[in-house]
Formats: C-alpha cells, structure tokens, sequence
C-alpha cells in the first residue's frame, strides 16, 4: 500500500513543465493534415498515430479509395480496389452513390443518399478521409469524391497526391476481398450549394458570352482537346462533341506530371493558368464530361491558389448534361476542328 501511495503522489507531483510537453507531445501526435493535397509520407506517418481502427473513438484517420474507370474501359472500380488498396481503406462507389433518379450520370446523391453511404462505410463525422485513386491513373476521380465531400460539409477532407507514388515509394497495400465494417450513424448533413453550378447557372453563362454587361464568369472544360473541339467522339455513344461558347479548354491531364501524376508544382500551374487566359479575379465553373475530372481542374485552382474559393463551383452534369438539354438551335455547341490547309 505504501509503494502505492509513494506512487501516486509522484504522479501528482510531476512538474507542470513536464506535464505540459507531455499535453504538447499528444497533440503534435493528432495534429491535422496541413493541406487539402498530402503525400504518400504524411498520410503513412497519420495512419501510425490515428489508424482506422474500429475500437477506438478517436477521429481517425481514413483512406478512401475513389477509383472509377470511363464507361468505353472494361474495368471497375471496385475490382481495381480489390486489387490494391491501402490497407484498411474503405471504397466510395461514384456509380451507386449519386441521385439515382437523374437521368445523367453522377449528380450529386440527396442529403440522406450520402448520409447513408458515409454510415456504411463506417465514417464518423470527426474521422479524417484521405481520398485517393487507383495506382494507374494517380489521379482521375478522386477529386470528385473529395469535392463531394466538402458540398456536404465534412469537416477534414484530403487528397492523396498520389497511390501511385504511394506504390512507388514502398508504403504497405493489400488485396482481396472486402472485411466486415462496422456502421456508424452519420447525421444527414447541409448541402454547400455556393459549390455546385447548375444547368440553367452555365447555360446563361454561356449565352451572355462577349455581351456587354455579362459577369464575366468563365468556364474552364477538363475534357481531352479533341473532344472540347468537336474532332474527337465522346466516350458515351450518341453524344455530341464540342464546347459552351467561351470556354476555356484545360485538359485535366495538363495541370498533372506527365510520369508521376501528381498535381504539378503551384508555380507551373498558376503559368498555366496565366498562359490559358484564366482571370483570378473573376468567377469559375469547372466543367467537364460528367463532373469527375471538373474536379481536378478545382482542385488545381486550389493548390495554385488561383483565384478565390468563393467563386469557385463545379458544373455537376457537365458536358453530358449539357449536350442533351441545349437543341440544335440554340448554337450552344461549338465545333472549331482544325482548317485544312
């Protein structure tokens, strides 16, 4: 009883400087990601101090895979994810988690819609979610999810930049089929609607275009510069080709490193941006083919630190949307093929 006591009034002694350091030591351990981008080093250094463990109820830490593939590839996401994933990540299926009653392909899921699919993926509301792709693309659709995310509000999103310098550098993956997940109850959130660009938003954008008076808004297509020029079919079969009149064509493969895949440094994107025409004091609305890589573009905008985060949307229907709602005699579809010379 005595070596007890002796004990205990040893913890009650400790120096308050001590203590202190220990309070700091903890919290340097649990400290948040620094920015919306993180690399393969500080994602594995997070998983070592708040893992996705089903025990605890700390925030954690969690990986989530966002792989999804054009529907002209023969392979899917989820076998992508059985393939190699990062170990105990959960898969966020853009194809199952969307408003299925719209008749184009990833609109945004209802409030409820995507409170459900965060409960079955067992995410809390404080959990940390590291968004990431399949280690072939680096990145493609996990921008989306990410984006995603933030219209609903979830406080601490990231995107891994990128599984495939995660593969390269030799962090741990594993395969196979999924493990049990316990569901959590998430609340059905508020949907950031300063975010998301609508049809009837782009459509008077693109019909005030060089109008006096007009706002200015630009519009920036994610699409591959074939596709944005009316030479090249799009990949959904019946669609038209082409572009909103005044877009700006940024491919999203362009503000990628051509080897690794990452987001190329914020100085080389901001001259991409100079060098396009992109005007940071004026208003952008992403856009793309189904609202994944308009993502991309976004989340370049935001690395670079063009422009301001307010002004900022995604076109969430994007071009097939677009190409099936505007008619033939409305001229809102641009074809400029290069002249025969």
């Amino acid at each position: 009883m005595a070596a007890i006591a002796i004990f205990r009034s040893t913890r009650v002694a400790l120096p308050r400087q001590i203590f202190r350091k220990l309070q700091i030591g903890n919290m340097d351990a649990r400290r948040d990601l620094s920015s919306y981008l993180v690399t393969p080093k500080e994602l594995a250094e997070a998983l070592k101090t708040s893992p996705p463990s089903p025990i605890s109820t700390d925030p954690r830490v969690i990986p989530l895979c966002a792989t999804w593939f054009l529907p002209n590839d023969s392979r899917t996401g989820i076998e992508a994810f059985h393939e190699k994933r990062i170990p105990k990540a959960r898969f966020f299926d853009l194809d199952k988690v969307k408003d299925k009653h719209s008749p184009y392909p990833h609109m945004l899921p209802t409030a409820k819609q995507f409170a459900q699919a965060m409960s079955a993926l067992g995410i809390r509301k404080d959990d940390t979610v590291v968004v990431y792709d399949s280690h072939e693309a680096g990145i493609f659709s996990a921008p989306r999810v990410g984006w995603t995310l933030r219209v609903f509000g979830h406080p601490k999103v990231h995107i891994l930049n990128n599984f495939k310098q995660w593969v390269a550098e030799g962090y741990p993956t594993e395969s196979g089929n999924l493990y049990t997940i316990e569901c959590n109850p998430y609340p059905i959130p508020q949907v950031d609607e300063s975010k998301v660009a609508s049809y009837d938003e782009v459509r008077e954008v693109a019909e005030d275009h060089n109008k006096e008076g007009a706002e200015g808004i630009q519009i920036l297509d994610a699409r591959p510069h074939g596709r944005f020029t009316g030479e090249a079919p799009e990949p959904r079969e019946g669609l038209s080709s082409g572009h909103m009149p005044g877009s700006i064509n940024i491919p999203f493969s362009d503000v990628l490193d051509p080897t690794t895949k990452t987001f190329l440094p914020k100085d080389q994107l901001r001259k991409l941006f100079e060098k396009k025409g992109v005007d940071p004091s004026k208003p952008i609305i992403s856009s793309c083919g189904t609202g994944v890589t308009a993502a991309v573009i976004d989340t370049a905008l935001e690395e670079a630190g063009y422009g301001s985060a307010e002004k900022r949307k995604v076109y969430d229907g994007s071009w097939t949307e677009w190409a099936q709602r505007v008619e033939p005699s409305d001229n809102l579809i641009i074809k400029n093929p290069p002249k025969e010379t």
